[in-house]
């Protein structure tokens, strides 16, 4: 699986008529290893998530309720996904920059990511950002 690139991902869904089932296996719907997973809850409307890139960790975001966009850029060109299902989600490598916006009532977010939390391995800062995925194309 090419992963330089952020990519919807379809997830295996088992229909079933008490509930239908949907799961995530790490090196097999998502092309690495799951090291953190993380909730995003509570987003008070017009309130923007995210807001950065990672030097080394690559992510996959879910909406398991509800709705939001992700908008992603790649230094070069930006992109709006919206998310609303969760047998689906968004694979977003490293060295993209990402947003979260427009969420729903009662949205929420599941993002599993590559590495543990490292601030180091943010990047805060657009004009950064833009500067490094230069560097690395």
């Amino acid at each position: 699986m090419n992963y330089t690139k952020h990519q919807i991902i379809q997830l295996p869904k088992i229909l079933d008529e008490r509930g239908n089932l949907s799961f995530i296996e790490s090196n097999n719907h998502i092309p690495f290893e799951i090291k953190r997973t993380y909730l995003v809850y509570d987003v008070p409307g017009g309130d923007v998530r995210g807001g950065h890139a990672y030097h080394t960790m690559n992510e996959f975001i879910v909406a398991l309720s509800g709705s939001f966009d992700v908008i992603v850029d790649d230094g070069t060109n930006s992109k709006t996904y919206s998310l609303n299902r969760s047998y689906y989600g968004l694979l977003i490598p490293k060295l993209t920059w990402r947003s979260l916006e427009n969420f729903s009532t009662n949205a929420l977010c599941m993002v599993i990511s590559s590495g543990y939390y490292d601030e180091s391995n943010y990047i805060r800062d657009f004009e950064t950002f833009k500067r490094i995925s230069l560097e690395a194309k």
